[in-house]
């Protein structure tokens, strides 16, 4: 199949429900600047656009956000400021707190309202498995991830036919802005379980995109971090050509 032409710096818009950086982040880092990242915050209850407020964390509060009409209304947010070509939902924890069947129905509904292609980590973590032919995973969540959404987690996948081995939250600092690439090494590849045929990290907050390839080379099997993984979907999407290097081997595919 012929592979459509589209710019080569994409534009693609970050939603998230969530306070701490992400997607924005690390996207230059991974695609050596060549993507434009746009972000807009969906407003906690009582916030604003500008002032979001105290984003939720709970199963309960992130299931009211993950709503058609409030996510149109961040997009609308993005769309003011230009075009984009595609749009990341970026919250791992809501897709886990909705399911996937429901996580992928609100997706599809908001690519047809506003005409670009739509996707959000958690979903995208399921065609990326699906594509490397995994079966069996390993889930490592940060260290602000709960008991309650781990086994959410869990049961997101599990649902999805997957076989979840084991679900642990690493012991790193609490803080995203502290946790160092080298550090994720180390301890992933101290706690992994040899029936996992892959290593998925969860948590748009939880930048480890710098450790996948090091990792990958220490363990001998394909990791997925949370932006790195939702940045890989959106460029699928979009069909474009070439891919980035050094930041896995899902980009092979």
């Amino acid at each position: 199949m012929q592979q459509q032409q589209i710019p080569s710096f994409p534009t693609i818009g970050v939603i998230t429900p969530h306070a701490a950086a992400g997607p924005e982040a690390e996207w230059p880092l991974i695609t050596g600047h060549r993507v434009d990242t746009r972000l807009a915050r969906i407003s906690a209850p009582g916030g604003t656009v500008t002032e979001p407020g105290t984003p939720p964390t709970s199963p309960a509060g992130l299931r009211s956000l993950a709503d058609l009409n409030v996510l149109s209304g961040a997009a609308a947010c993005l769309l003011d400021r230009g075009p984009v070509d595609a749009i990341g939902f970026a919250s791992t924890s809501t897709g886990y707190v909705i399911g996937h069947i429901a996580e992928a129905a609100l997706l599809e509904q908001l690519s047809r309202r506003l005409r670009v292609p739509v996707d959000g980590t958690s979903a995208a973590v399921v065609t990326a498995l699906q594509t490397l032919g995994v079966t069996r995973l390993q889930l490592v969540h940060p260290p602000w991830i709960d008991r309650e959404l781990n086994e959410l987690g869990a049961a997101y996948f599990r649902n999805e036919g997957f076989d979840v081995v084991a679900t642990v939250s690493a012991k790193l600092p609490n803080d995203p802005r502290q946790i160092q690439a080298a550090d994720v090494v180390t301890w992933v590849s101290n706690h992994l379980d040899d029936a996992a045929q892959a290593v998925v990290m969860g948590g748009n907050g939880f930048r480890v995109a710098g450790a996948v390839e090091p990792l990958e080379q220490r363990i001998g099997r394909p990791v997925l971090a949370p932006n790195q993984v939702l940045l890989w979907a959106l460029l699928r999407k979009l069909r474009i050509a070439g891919s980035v290097s050094g930041h896995g081997s899902l980009f092979q595919h």
